[in-house]
């Protein structure tokens, strides 16, 4: 175990020296010490140049356009007068978003009119943005996709997902949206991995239009929050699937066994600190319900502090028990 920033370059080298193989789990890891790394022969997976591709936004979606993958219109941002540019073309409401360094919603700016442009801007001080046309979406849908170094591509089932204040708040699987649309998603979601020509699982979350389009949103490089339904729902977890890719053993199809959902466990708003949940016997008494913790001993606004699973024979079976459990437990802060 060795505790550091996950931009320490000297510990980087120091885990790298000390393991077979080099993974990560968060897109605010150096690549530039991943790739330096890379370059001295230790094994990385995903690559670190895909780490560089999606850990900036822009250069993310850029990459997809460029592959012609979906993804909304977008155009960098240099000056309030690009802004304003933008606002004709785009109109309104539209993204501004922060290229680096934002997750789960932060350093998104939701313009709705003329008013909020200088506001918006001048929240960015300093930080490199760029600006997204709005996605008038219906659903929140999302697809792990694994790759290993024998080019084998598996994709798991589809999940929809729902979030409150920009968090994932509720996975569902099955996603209710039509067969072709899961075989467009599949498709968009295999190109993916194609074009980027890496090793591990990815998360590639998508928005489906009101008509019926599908769009890029973002990618993740790792196991991902929506993928954990998972563990309990499927023939393989992601976890596994994406330990096979990176040491190069074959793939395993997943499977959907039953109707999965699971809920984020989410840090109260306006609260940090020392907390406990109670209530987990009211949890635990609920049948085929789950409960994972992450063993945070801090909790903070909208913290990920643990995750709830239910299965059931019907998708509105595996969706009460989910609500029940979740009403059942309470986060108190000390």
């Amino acid at each position: 175990l060795i505790v550091a920033d996950f931009k320490d370059d000297n510990k980087i080298r120091e885990l790298a020296q000390s393991s077979d193989v080099i993974t990560y789990e968060i897109e605010l890891g150096n690549s530039q010490a991943l790739k330096n790394l890379e370059l001295q022969n230790y094994p990385i997976f995903p690559s670190p140049h895909s780490l560089y591709l999606i850990q900036n936004k822009f250069r993310q979606k850029k990459f997809l356009k460029e592959n012609n993958l979906p993804v909304p219109q977008f155009k960098k941002i240099n000056s309030i007068n690009d802004l304003l540019l933008v606002a004709k073309v785009f109109g309104y409401p539209f993204m501004l978003k922060a290229c680096e360094d934002f997750y789960d919603g932060r350093g998104n700016y939701l313009i709705r009119c003329n008013e909020d442009i200088s506001i918006a801007y001048n929240s960015f001080q300093n930080l490199e943005i760029f600006a997204e046309k709005y996605v008038d979406f219906i659903k929140e849908i999302s697809i792990m996709v694994a790759r290993n170094k024998r080019g084998q591509i598996e994709t798991f089932p589809i999940a929809e997902n729902i979030h409150k204040n920009n968090v994932l708040d509720t996975t569902i699987v099955p996603a209710n949206i039509s067969p072709k649309l899961k075989e467009a998603a599949e498709i968009i979601a295999k190109k993916v991995v194609t074009c980027l020509n890496d090793i591990g699982i990815f998360g590639i979350e998508m928005f489906v239009s009101n008509n019926d389009e599908i769009f890029i949103n973002e990618i993740a490089p790792r196991p991902h929050n929506s993928g954990h339904y998972s563990i309990e729902g499927c023939s393989i977890s992601q976890f596994e699937q994406h330990i096979r890719t990176i040491l190069n053993f074959p793939l395993s199809k997943p499977k959907l066994l039953i109707p999965t959902v699971m809920k984020n466990i989410l840090g109260p708003p306006k609260f940090s600190g020392n907390y406990r949940i109670i209530g987990l016997s009211n949890l635990l008494s609920i049948p085929s319900t789950k409960i994972h913790l992450y063993g945070k001993s801090i909790t903070s606004p909208g913290r990920k502090l643990g995750h709830i699973t239910c299965t059931g024979a019907t998708l509105d079976e595996a969706i009460k028990r989910c609500s029940d459990a979740k009403n059942s437990i309470e986060i108190i802060v000390d």
